[in-house]
């Protein structure tokens, strides 16, 4: 007797898990407290897992690099605002953009220059040391609805990288544009210069000093290692503290931009994931606007952003279980970590990370603000 076939389950379960779907229903309100300040991810707050958006309706979003998380209990008042703040004005930044109807391309790049403008991030101003203790300075941008997208590596004094990225991507007919040749290029466009000395601090220097002696120690050139000089610039050396946003605007439009200094003690003319579009940096209409922030070198091997869009685009995979696939599951196999952010063009967001932590918030469409800088709101593997 021949079997019925059980094609007639199909519709069935697809009624099925319909009917299961929870919605999540976005807060109301500004988001803000009386003054202005952002809103702290709740303590404890359930972690978004595989397959699960870490927010909903969300039109930016940023990052301030993965590595070294803060600890909650050892993190003064003071600093704990001064990342919040930081997080809270590239946010808002974006959003004077968008709020007038400007483009993504645009919010994402007001985003970024504020974090490059901030000395607490690894970008423009508060940029790492080269091993022989200069700055140079990587950023891309994309913009999904063209793929069009610009560039620059080892820039040494364009105050912002992502400026000079930009100008790459709208007034010539190249991608990358790297050393003398992409500072010359900006500057011939307007954008302003600086010189070496703008980008000193005194937290980078010390986490120079930190990677030389471990490298002394025989702990390796990228410093880092246990038993550095200062604990504080131990974590510095190890932090991954490259910045990014992603942006959706009201034309349903994407776009993804990514800044950094580097690693610290890195060989002059290292160049990393930042400026790479595909490693760094994606933005695809019909997929995902993405930021990376990592292990540069495996992150450019696993082509971390392109492969979070190529899962998306050919194997039909949410934005979250995408993300989460690359940095979670496939690159600490290449043997590195770090996180990434990653928003869908209907608004679903996360922000998935090997590393102990990642520095990023987010801004949905009512005008929620949502900073996470401790571990306990953003675990690691989640």
């Amino acid at each position: 007797m021949r079997r019925r076939p059980l094609t007639w389950l199909i519709p069935v379960l697809a009624t099925a898990a319909a009917v299961t779907v929870t919605a999540v229903v976005v807060p109301q309100g500004d988001g803000r407290e009386p003054d202005g300040r952002s809103v702290p991810a709740a303590h404890g707050e359930r972690p978004a897992g595989k397959g699960k958006p870490d927010a909903r309706d969300v039109v930016l979003a940023v990052h301030g690099g993965a590595g070294t998380a803060l600890d909650r209990d050892k993190t003064t008042p003071e600093r704990e605002k001064a990342y919040r703040d930081g997080l809270g004005k590239a946010l808002r930044a974006g959003q004077k953009v968008l709020d007038k109807g400007g483009s993504s391309v645009d919010a994402v790049q007001a985003a970024v220059v504020e974090l490059e403008d901030d000395p607490l991030f690894n970008a423009g101003k508060g940029a790492v040391f080269t091993a022989d203790a200069g700055h140079e300075l990587d950023a891309s941008i994309m913009r999904g609805s063209d793929l069009k997208a610009g560039a620059v590596a080892g820039v040494k004094s364009l105050r912002n990288p992502v400026a000079g990225a930009r100008t790459v991507m709208d007034k010539s007919p190249h991608v990358l544009l790297a050393g003398e040749g992409a500072d010359d290029f900006g500057a011939r466009h307007g954008l302003k210069t600086v010189t070496q000395d703008y980008y000193w601090t005194q937290a980078r220097w010390d986490a120079l000093m930190a990677a030389k002696a471990a490298e002394r120690r025989g702990g390796g050139s990228k410093g880092g290692d246990r038993g550095a000089d200062s604990p504080a610039a131990l974590a510095d050396a190890q932090s991954k503290g490259t910045v990014g946003a992603v942006a959706v605007d009201k034309r349903r439009d994407l776009a993804a931009a990514t800044s950094t200094g580097g690693m610290t003690n890195k060989l002059p003319g290292r160049v990393g994931d930042s400026p790479l579009i595909g490693s760094g940096t994606y933005a695809k209409n019909s997929t995902v606007a993405a930021s990376a922030t990592g292990a540069g070198e495996v992150f450019i091997r696993g082509a971390a952003t392109s492969t979070i869009s190529n899962l998306v685009e050919f194997k039909g995979a949410d934005v979250a279980s995408a993300a989460y696939e690359v940095i979670v599951k496939r690159l600490p196999k290449l043997g590195g970590d770090g996180g990434v952010i990653a928003l869908a063009p209907n608004g679903e967001f996360d922000a998935p990370h090997s590393s102990p932590g990642m520095l990023h918030g987010y801004l949905t469409k009512s005008g929620k603000v949502v900073t996470k800088i401790f571990p306990d709101e953003t675990p690691p593997n989640t």
